[in-house]
């Protein structure tokens, strides 16, 4: 069993990934989607929860360069950020959705320098939109993105583009194929759900849209 299907056998253990091809979930953006994951489940088993840690920690000494310190993405990446960052005895900070709109008006809380190596970290990724709004405020902040680390990524054909246009290397510990392997192992996840995913997964937006939800 490899590193990542061994994540993706914890995220359905602990029910951070919940597959309902028939009903399917909304997203935030609109969109329907036959799989909604909740990586925040996982702070809540410590032996998951350390395995992801030490996960984490396995990915940043992998990356090979030099590091200066570790941020987090508001809201979930956060913890997993936190974890990491003490891990590996860097300096910890994390980005707002926004900046805060009142005191100093921030949105990167705690302190990043210019000319730092900043990891940083998320728990899912989807379109990659919102994180890599994240590392463009690190880099107006002085800092360089060494890369994004997340627990989960859908795969999207969008996210890839997204990350390659943005120059940002994104690191995942488990991502959708080895999610399908553990599901369809494990009998969380007959054939005829596979067919479903496996529709979504190839084009998510027409797959919505075909069933009255956003594009």
């Amino acid at each position: 069993m490899t590193p990542a299907d061994a994540i993706a056998r914890d995220l359905l253990a602990v029910g951070a990934v919940s597959l309902r091809p028939d009903a399917p979930f909304t997203w935030a953006s609109g969109r329907l989607s036959p799989v909604y994951t909740d990586n925040r489940l996982l702070l809540s088993v410590p032996d998951v929860r350390d395995r992801v840690a030490k996960a984490f920690l396995g990915a940043l000494q992998a990356l090979g360069g030099h590091v200066d310190a570790v941020s987090g993405t508001a809201t979930a990446g956060i913890p997993h950020g936190a974890l990491l960052a003490d891990r590996a005895r860097l300096p910890f900070s994390y980005v707002r959705g926004a900046a805060k709109g009142h005191g100093r008006q921030n949105r990167i809380e705690g302190r990043v320098e210019a000319g730092q190596q900043v990891v940083l970290v998320e728990d899912l990724v989807s379109t990659g939109g919102s994180v890599l709004s994240a590392a463009e405020a690190l880099r107006e902040a002085g800092a360089e993105v060494a890369a994004v680390l997340a627990v989960f990524s859908y795969g999207f054909a969008e996210a890839d583009q997204a990350f390659g246009t943005a120059g940002v290397p994104l690191v995942t510990l488990t991502d959708f194929a080895a999610l399908a392997r553990a599901a369809q192992e494990t009998g969380a996840l007959g054939p005829d759900a596979w067919a479903v995913l496996r529709d979504w997964r190839d084009d998510p937006a027409a797959w919505s849209v075909a069933r009255g939800g956003a594009g």
